[in-house]
């Protein structure tokens, strides 16, 4: 087995896999998100066979890490998309509103971007998994943080979180009656977006 006395995985480090041939070795610029999606396995079933592993985020060469065996019997697949039509309807919908508040204010319209949108989906099903209601998840830390891991990147970013309403016109009404959220929505200093909704939790991610 893995034997990791580090909170961490490091490029040129040997994973094993157990019930597998599978040799990985970590490069440089990868995350555990990166080495899931690849694997065809959850980030939380990587943590459930490493305990060594606290933050998901911290990832140097070098570590040996189990991944779980059906990690070898299936094809690489992409993340994980949302299963609901309604859902990928609802983030649409809410970008598209973001973009008429931002045309009455003279401002550029954001690219709705589906790996944001994935992100945030993370993030929306992870507040009702784990019953919370927090920019800081416990699972991956703060919205800066969780997209780094996702292997994001940006110059500037932010995140708006919603629960309990029931329509897309609904949150962004709510949004837009709340400066602070407000502000996110009709920030210059982004040109992407991304939109989430999940058993009634709302989570939209801004960056550029």
């Amino acid at each position: 087995m893995n034997r990791v006395t580090s909170y961490s995985i490091y490029p040129g480090q040997t994973i094993y896999i157990p019930s597998s041939s599978r040799i990985y070795t970590v490069k440089a610029g990868d995350t555990l998100y990166k080495i899931a999606s690849a694997s065809n396995v959850s980030l939380w079933a990587i943590q459930q066979v490493n305990p060594q592993i606290k933050q998901i985020n911290w990832v140097y060469p070098g570590q040996v890490i189990d991944l779980p065996a059906s990690a070898a019997q299936k094809p690489a697949a992409p993340a994980p998309s949302t299963a609901q039509p309604s859902v990928g309807s609802y983030a649409t919908q809410v970008a598209q509103i973001v973009n008429q508040e931002r045309q009455k204010a003279g401002l550029a319209p954001l690219t709705l971007d589906a790996e944001l949108s994935n992100v945030a989906m993370a993030k929306a099903k992870d507040m009702i998994a784990k019953n919370y209601f927090d920019h800081n998840s416990p699972t991956y830390g703060s919205p800066f943080e969780m997209m780094r891991s996702f292997g994001i990147n940006y110059t500037a970013a932010g995140e708006n979180i919603a629960k309990g309403q029931t329509s897309p016109q609904a949150v962004m009404t709510d949004w837009m009656n709340s400066p602070g959220h407000r502000q996110n929505i009709l920030s210059s200093n982004y040109d992407s977006i991304g939109v989430a909704y999940y058993q009634g939790a709302w989570v939209q991610l801004f960056k550029k």
